[in-house]
């Protein structure tokens, strides 16, 4: 299943925008970092590595939302660090649903009973709750016992309330087609989450575990297994069936990382967020002063292992706008 129809109508009159007026490179979703801090620190990820003046900072409201508007990006994925710290999170939220942008803030979940008052349901709006496996595989991922009841718990309560709910999870070289059947079948079928978000482990250069990242032909096989008996069809999944499709192998892509950019407490980080090729200021900045030729597996050694959607789900997005076959597919969700 593709994203929900409203949305889908959204996106897709966004994107024959840029068609009609010949923009070629252009923001499908925004990755917004308004800080790096967190209260956990997960083997895979390197935020919290940042010096500690670093981790002390916050970005302001009108800094995050200039920020979005500049780019004219239809969709915002909030991350971190964990944006709950953020003392001022839910007035960029606020914002940027008040300019009609479908925004996801990404969290543990840890924080969500201390803060989800200040947060109202809106169809603009989802909570991304992390979800890295089930219990032990989870709280064995972020380094810390009890997290994922904590999390499933705070899931039913946003549920209760009328929120919409996704969830993103990660899978690394430990993971086998079981564990990926598994955790998807429980966040299905017993959590019920509105959709779900997955991705092969990247090497993102700052995580603490450099061991367990997953190669090319091993994220191949592991969701080929996985998706094996029309398994996928079943399961709420918040990707393009294309995207899907290359993360079993099926079709390969080229990178198209400036279709989901990142903004941090350092600008516009060249090229994705997976690297750190320098900042600039503006979106155009990044747009014409980057040389996307260079990125991408077989140009860049840094991206030999890659297949993140930040920098394939363009790439399959794209493929799906310029075939009616495709189209027609993505509404069905098949």
């Amino acid at each position: 299943m593709a994203v929900p129809v409203r949305q889908g109508l959204r996106i897709g009159a966004y994107l024959a925008k840029q068609r009609i007026k010949r923009v070629e490179k252009f923001p499908l979703i925004v990755e917004l970092e308004p800080l790096f801090a967190c209260n956990l620190a997960c083997e895979g990820c390197g935020k919290i590595q940042h010096p500690h003046d670093i981790l002390k900072q916050r970005m302001p409201v009108e800094q995050a939302v200039a920020a979005i508007e500049e780019s004219g990006a239809p969709m915002v994925s909030i991350a971190g660090g964990e944006p709950l710290m953020h003392p001022q999170i839910e007035v960029i939220v606020e914002e940027l649903i008040k300019r009609k942008k479908y925004v996801y803030l990404c969290t543990n979940a840890l924080l969500m009973p201390r803060k989800i008052d200040k947060f109202k349901p809106s169809h603009y709006f989802s909570w991304a709750v992390h979800i890295d496996g089930l219990e032990e595989r989870h709280d064995e991922s972020v380094a810390k016992k009890g997290v994922f009841a904590q999390a499933v718990d705070n899931i039913k309560e946003a549920q209760r309330r009328g929120f919409r709910v996704t969830t993103n999870t990660t899978f690394f070289n430990t993971d086998t087609p079981q564990t990926v059947i598994d955790v998807l079948n429980f966040l299905n079928d017993d959590l019920k989450v509105d959709q779900m978000m997955i991705s092969p482990a990247y090497a993102y250069e700052k995580a603490p575990d450099q061991e367990h990242f997953l190669g090319v032909e091993e994220t191949r096989e592991l969701f080929r297994k996985a998706f094996a008996d029309g398994r996928r069809k079943k399961w709420r999944l918040n990707h393009s069936p294309l995207f899907l499709d290359f993360l079993e192998g099926k079709v390969d892509y080229n990178c198209t990382a400036w279709g989901i950019p990142s903004y941090s407490l350092f600008g516009w980080q060249r090229p994705c967020y997976l690297m750190s090729d320098g900042y600039v200021k503006t979106y155009k900045e990044l747009i014409e002063t980057t040389d996307w030729s260079k990125y991408g597996r077989g140009k860049d050694p840094r991206c030999a292992n890659c297949m993140a959607h930040c920098g394939y789900e363009p790439s399959a997005v794209l493929a799906t706008m310029g075939s009616l076959k495709q189209s027609i597919r993505a509404m069905s969700g098949k």
